[in-house]
């Protein structure tokens, strides 16, 4: 009975990826495709030289970074993570990949940056500020961006928008595509 109940905790463990605690690192090959999914919060997305990827969290007003859960799989070619738990506000998440990263990212609300990241972007937020350093604009080969209900600056596409059912959408020669999203906010592209 007990070997069985251990085989049975392996292959859910398998099926599902692993769960850890924070702080969070794992090896991620540069070029790959990360599918993120984090609780809402301060969220800062940060490409680097590095071959991993790590999760660091951190809590304003002394309350201490527990309760934190991290999940990573491996599914359809793609590596997914989920960043879920700990307290229900005054956090500030951190999550540092590859600079050469295909990301798809999903936040529900809050205050979002991603900087330094190389590759196609897809993110989107319910609501809060989403900023996106899109670096040169003529990177991307296409660019769609919107907002229900705020602000759409996209400076370097020549593009400002304020009020509801803002977007843009261009093409160019770059080998990239952006897409960015808020129901309601701010939308950044700088």
């Amino acid at each position: 009975m007990r070997s069985a109940l251990l085989f049975v905790c392996s292959v859910l463990l398998a099926s599902t990826g692993f769960a850890q605690a924070l702080p969070f690192s794992a090896d991620f090959t540069p070029g790959g495709r990360l599918r993120m999914r984090v609780r809402s919060g301060e969220v800062h997305i940060v490409g680097t030289d590095q071959s991993r990827i790590s999760v660091e969290a951190t809590v304003k007003k002394g309350n201490p970074a527990i309760d934190f859960q991290v999940r990573m799989r491996e599914k359809n070619g793609a590596t997914e993570l989920r960043v879920s738990g700990g307290p229900k506000k005054d956090v500030t998440i951190t999550v540092r990949i590859p600079r050469d990263t295909d990301l798809y990212a999903r936040i529900p609300f809050g205050e979002v940056h991603v900087e330094n990241v190389v590759g196609n972007k897809d993110i989107e937020m319910h609501a809060g500020d989403l900023t996106v350093a899109v670096g040169n604009s003529a990177d991307y080969a296409r660019v769609d961006a919107s907002v229900y209900t705020g602000e759409l600056d996209g400076h370097p596409f020549g593009e400002e928008h304020g009020g509801l059912f803002r977007s843009f959408k261009k093409s160019g020669n770059g080998r990239y595509r952006l897409h960015a999203h808020v129901g309601a906010g701010q939308l950044t592209l700088e």
